[in-house]
């Protein structure tokens, strides 16, 4: 076991499939405590069930991040079952690739709702309890897509780069008990990149196909805010990027 790791708490959002899934897996294996949130209550229990059969300990509750009192719920719900919460990773996230003019306004709210407002709403649910503990680590999942701006992905490479600002920002507020890393991942080969083969890209960027012949497995990421969470206590990871090799 890693003793960075070994009994911490750590609830996950977005922790259904994906980097969510991967990360709470991993962190499992390490000997974490994890409490997974996300939408499909089939897919949370699927991964808690796989994480405990592998020897690990797992709960979940469903959470939306887009409802306040769900991530919340998450944070209470982490502490009633493990008294305390050492590491939040907010990792929900959605994203509709299209020129800004084509979004609709559905789209567009699900977006902020969801990568903006679900990490501050995750930040307040899990400050006071830090504060309280005089320890905690925000982990918030990022995008390369805030650093290299490509047309299709204005408003989500927008709220993303929102969120790498907060967590700076925050990390400045914090002091020396509470850490804050953004990761921001390149392609990853899950879900989230798209489920349409043979759809072309209406801002012209990859299809469906080029993207997952570039993308990287999950578990990259998932070592990735590991190698970030195991760090001494004094030691902040502020940003890591993981790309694939073969990304532009």
């Amino acid at each position: 076991m890693n003793s960075g790791i070994q009994d911490k708490v750590v609830a996950i959002t977005g922790a259904g499939s994906g980097i969510g899934e991967a990360t709470a897996r991993l962190l499992a294996g390490q000997g974490a405590k994890v409490v997974l949130g996300g939408r499909r209550a089939d897919r949370l229990e699927a991964v808690a069930g796989k994480i405990r059969a592998e020897g690990g300990q797992a709960e979940w509750a469903v959470t939306d991040v887009r409802r306040r009192a769900d991530v919340r719920a998450l944070v209470n719900h982490t502490i009633e079952k493990y008294g305390r919460l050492d590491v939040l990773v907010s990792n929900a996230g959605v994203a509709t690739v299209a020129p800004l003019e084509k979004l609709t306004d559905e789209q567009i709210d699900d977006m902020v709702d969801v990568n903006l407002k679900g990490v501050l709403y995750g930040i307040s649910a899990a400050l006071p309890v830090f504060r309280a503990q005089g320890s905690g680590h925000f982990v918030q999942t990022v995008s390369t897509s805030g650093l290299r701006i490509v047309a299709g992905q204005t408003v989500y490479a927008g709220v993303k780069n929102a969120v790498r600002t907060i967590s700076e920002g925050l990390r400045q507020e914090m002091g020396d008990a509470v850490r804050v890393t953004a990761v921001s991942p390149g392609m990853i080969r899950t879900e989230f990149v798209g489920d349409r083969p043979g759809e072309e890209n209406p801002a012209g960027l990859a299809t469906w196909e080029q993207v997952q012949q570039v993308a990287i497995d999950p578990d990259a990421i998932a070592r990735a805010i590991a190698f970030a969470i195991e760090q001494p206590a004094d030691v902040d990871v502020n940003e890591i990027v993981v790309r694939p090799t073969a990304q532009s």
